[in-house]
């Protein structure tokens, strides 16, 4: 065949191959996640709160990880495009029974602010700085609150130090221990699989997969 010949046949064939690959469902063109490799089934696990007809889906962060911070906008975006099946739920990893930002985020949870003062908290972790990565007494977290949203920072700290904020700790520390938490960022399948991937992209394509998973699970 003449050069020229070859050379219009082989960019005849890349387009086709391209066409029939556009053409292909996305399952075909998306690799099925691996057990123990892409997400870990978890034994005997069940969801944080589940909820009939639909399929949960809750991130364990922390306010003083950079991870959760780069993924937090990520998160924003992928849940923009989810159906109204899938639950998205915030859980604080309680790495102890003295975490202020996890009782600052059930606070403002029992409050009703904890969706418009989440990023808020981010921001002033990772951008300006106002308040300390390492950790934060609770008269200040409850100054930042009040100064976004709470009622007042002695509202704010009573809330911080309630009973129900104690028995939220609790259970929010069992969940993560039944799932096998190991870091944060993690997402967790209606309580059935922990997503382990290598980059924070990939969490969420693999999440995609198990969750079509759980849709038609019996």
């Amino acid at each position: 065949m003449p050069a020229a010949s070859a050379s219009r046949f082989a960019r005849w064939l890349a387009c086709a191959l391209l066409a029939l690959s556009a053409a292909l469902p996305a399952a075909a063109q998306t690799r099925a996640p691996v057990e123990n490799v892409d997400y870990v089934a978890i034994d005997g696990g069940t969801p944080w709160q589940p909820l009939d007809g639909h399929v949960e889906v809750v991130e364990v962060f922390s306010y003083g990880c950079i991870h959760c911070f780069h993924f937090q906008p990520m998160v924003d975006a992928w849940l923009a495009r989810q159906p109204r099946d899938v639950r998205f739920s915030y859980l604080p990893a309680v790495f102890t029974a003295g975490d202020v930002f996890a009782r600052g985020f059930f606070a403002a949870q029992a409050l009703g602010i904890d969706r418009r003062t989440h990023a808020a908290v981010f921001d002033a972790v990772h951008k300006t700085g106002r308040l300390p990565r390492g950790g934060v007494d609770v008269d200040a977290l409850a100054a930042f609150y009040a100064a976004n949203g709470a009622p007042s920072q002695a509202a704010f700290k009573t809330a911080m130090t309630s009973p129900a904020t104690e028995e939220r700790l609790n259970a929010a520390r069992a969940f993560a221990l039944r799932s096998g938490l190991q870091g944060t960022p993690t997402l967790i399948i209606n309580g059935r699989y922990r997503v382990q991937a290598r980059t924070l992209e990939d969490t969420l394509a693999i999440a995609d997969q198990l969750i079509a998973r759980e849709r038609v699970r019996p």
